[in-house]
């Protein structure tokens, strides 16, 4: 008898039944079975699960003589399934790695309740969204078991049949049938919630519930949504034969019409010409339904149940109306205001700016107003001993304030103290361009540091390559590049990149990055305070793996099978995953990385303010067109270069060196050449030694730990430094630019 029966209903999804499939059959739990039934598809649905069926024994095709509707069809796998547990998978949906395993050591940890509900993600045509709107829900259980009555906060879980296990014999025990129609879920998971006894909860993402564009039954608007009368009028049959559940009439009723209301006001489901009928519907099973004594919920559809029980629909369509009308006038008023104040804004700007510069104020800000961090801070706190009478101020988002280190004074962007700081400051450190509004005075200067040494193109080097340059306007990116006065280079091939792919008036400055002085000085007390602060665990060997963005793709999808290789890595190695500030929203974040992480398996560590800790931490980077190699190349650790998408980088980006065939370390394309890296001990090897030396004296030629206070000489003290001592290495070797263009992957 298998753990789990996957019942999986198959109607008109041939473009998605394989990937669903395959995201059964991959899984790394694989006690079960999986049970397709073929609702009488038109299409090539029934050879594929056929195949399937062919191939792997764990699969059973069935194929049904009519179409019956995707409810029935369910009630046929229930019928056929032989597992402990039963679980529904729509055709068009898809289980997340590592999901069954989860959900089977959860079950074992809560003691085989009737119910286990978990979480979802919604993938739309367009794009991923985050996580349910129930996973507070979920988290706040933790792997204890309840029931409705004493939890019936629990009802709002999504009323779903893809989203739970439902234990066999509990489940036919209580004869729980689908009904035909839309929103065949809803009375099922209702009936079955307040009929279990023990509920339990998994805080973890198992399915990508797709939203198609087009196809979805319930995305379409017509007289089918009606069949949600029907449905919950079973629902409260059911209650009539189970008088021992009178307890959750109140729990359900109120379920039920805010059910109806948010469907009668969803503009994709009744028809205008309909919603006088679903309405009157809906005041007719307020009426029959209503328990004693019910007293409506004071939530968002209060004024909606206020007018169900006592209003005719015209009176209902009224109020809806004037609630229309409300809302744009509260939209316009809101757009009057914020014109108002940025009229207010560029005036205050116009004033501050008659008044004449002052030479100790000095304004640096970095990733777009993120925090403190990268090569200006570095410039900051070596100004801070060398030029103190240069007064520092930081512009700060509201959302990174709380990141500011105690002391360091900031103002928020588009403040009045902003524009009075930016109209009267000296002096300007950033590392990306300032934004478009922002004038330069005569008399100030602006430094630019840049985010390290790009391996891929930038700037007017983008030109021709479409993907790279998606939503970027090159014109107006050289226009504010003009603004610089200096530009900060770590090398010699750095200035000659920057020179080609920013054509502008800037003199560049042989300082080294600032950033990096850290890495090659040390900072012994300050390496130790990060592990404590990242629960690391004391003796772990810690890899940091960083990938860069990729313009081809319109979202953050991982290059490496992060479950695998933390389990291949072993509990003595701790990942540590950065992605880049680009996808601080990704929802990968908040489904892999989050639940691998609170299983302990690995750290995101994205939001980390400086880079540099993490640097300074890690035994071992990982990256792939990262920028972070030719910083990491200082501590003189192993660096590996992961890359499975070479050629479409290439195409689509393009570099300005080969970073397989110029690498600082050695190269994998494949997760498991990854993990073999480390668990052979190879990664630290003579050969890749040599390749970062070589990669180092190459391209970092000017890092010799002097750089912010080589910066803060020259700009605010206005002395002439020495240049950095260069290797003997560095000026025999590689006489040939790394600049020439990349072809297919060659120079």
């Amino acid at each position: 008898m298998p753990r789990f029966s996957i019942i999986v209903p198959v109607h008109r999804v041939q473009g998605y039944l394989r990937a669903c499939l395959d995201s059964v059959l991959t899984q790394s739990f694989a006690d079960f079975e999986v049970i397709a039934v073929d609702d009488c598809s038109p299409d090539h649905c029934g050879a594929i699960i056929d195949e399937y069926a062919a191939r792997d024994a764990r699969v059973r095709a069935v194929h049904l003589p009519a179409n019956v509707g995707l409810g029935r069809a369910r009630n046929v796998g229930v019928h056929d399934a032989t597992g402990d547990y039963l679980l529904f998978l729509d055709s068009d949906d898809s289980y997340t790695p590592g999901a069954l395993a989860a959900i089977d050591q959860r079950l074992a940890v809560t003691e085989d309740p009737d119910v286990l509900v978990f979480d979802h993600v919604r993938t739309y045509w367009w794009g991923r969204a985050g996580r349910s709107t129930t996973a507070d829900l979920l988290a706040a259980a933790g792997k204890d078991t309840f029931d409705i009555l004493t939890s019936p906060q629990y009802l709002r879980l999504s009323p779903v049949a893809w989203n739970k296990a439902y234990r066999r014999d509990f489940f036919t025990g209580h004869k729980f049938a689908y009904k035909p129609g839309l929103y065949e879920g809803a009375p099922i998971t209702f009936q079955a919630l307040v009929a279990a006894r023990r509920i339990g909860c998994l805080d973890l993402v198992c399915i990508e519930h797709r939203q198609r564009r087009q196809g979805a039954i319930t995305q379409t608007s017509g007289r089918k949504h009606f069949d949600i009368f029907a449905q919950y009028a079973g629902l409260f049959t059911f209650l009539d034969e189970h008088p021992e559940l009178d307890a959750a009439r109140p729990l359900l009723f109120e379920r039920m019409i805010n059910h109806f209301l948010t469907t009668l006001l969803a503009t994709a489901c009744v028809l205008p010409g309909d919603r006088g009928d679903f309405y009157r519907m809906m005041v007719r099973f307020y009426r029959r339904y209503k328990p004693a004594g019910f007293a409506p919920p004071d939530d968002r559809y209060r004024v909606q149940w206020r007018l169900t029980a006592t209003s005719p629909y015209a009176v209902f369509q009224a109020w809806a109306l004037a609630d229309s009308v409300r809302s744009a006038a509260r939209r316009k008023k809101h757009e009057l205001r914020k014109s108002a104040a940025r009229r207010a804004k560029r005036t205050l700007a116009r004033i501050e700016r008659r008044r004449p510069l002052n030479p100790h104020l000095a304004v640096y800000s970095a990733f777009s107003h993120r925090g403190v961090a990268g090569d200006p801070a570095a410039i900051q706190q070596a100004a801070g001993t060398l030029a103190p009478h240069v007064r520092p101020v930081w512009v700060v988002r509201p959302e990174a304030v709380e990141q500011v280190p105690e002391g360091v004074e900031f103002v928020l962007p588009g403040t009045p103290r902003y524009h009075r700081v930016i109209s009267r400051a000296t002096y300007f450190f950033n590392n990306v361009n300032w934004a478009p509004g922002l004038v330069k005075r005569e008399g100030q200067i602006h430094v630019h540091t840049h985010q390290g040494t790009p391996p891929k193109r930038m700037g007017a080097d983008l030109l021709g390559r479409p993907a790279a340059m998606y939503h970027l306007d090159i014109a107006a990116q050289l226009r504010r590049s003009d603004r610089r006065d200096y530009s900060l280079v770590s090398g010699r091939y750095a200035q000659r990149v920057w020179d080609r792919a920013y054509p502008c008036r800037f003199t560049s400055l042989a300082t080294g990055a600032p950033r990096n002085d850290v890495l090659v000085r040390g900072d012994v007390l300050r390496a130790a305070a990060v592990p404590t602060r990242l629960r690391i665990p004391d003796g772990n060997t810690v890899v940091l793996y960083a990938p860069t963005p990729r313009d081809h793709s319109k979202w953050y999808e991982p290059r490496v099978d992060f479950e695998r290789l933390v389990r291949e890595l072993g509990p003595g190695v701790t990942l540590l995953v950065r992605l880049h500030r680009q996808y601080a929203r990704a929802a990968a974040r908040s489904l892999q990385l989050r639940d691998l992480e609170q299983h302990g398996l690995l750290r995101d560590v994205t939001d980390e303010r400086c880079v540099e800790d993490l640097i300074l931490t890690a035994d071992a980077l990982v990256t792939d067109y990262s920028s972070l190699m030719f910083d990491y190349v200082h501590l003189d650790r192993p660096v590996i270069i992961h890359t499975d998408d070479w050629a479409a980088y290439q195409a689509a980006r393009g570099t300005y060196f080969d970073p397989l065939a110029t690498s600082p370390g050695h190269v994998t394309t494949r997760t498991a050449q990854l993990a073999h890296l480390f668990a052979s001990g190879v990664r630290r090897d003579d050969r890749s030694a040599a390749l970062r030396s070589d990669f180092r004296a190459r391209f970092c030629e000017y890092d010799d730990g002097d750089a912010a206070a080589r910066v803060v000489s020259r700009v605010m003290l206005g002395q002439d430094p020495p240049l950095p001592s260069l290797p003997q290495q560095s000026l025999d070797q590689h006489h040939t630019s790394p600049l020439s263009p990349l072809r297919n992957g060659t120079r």
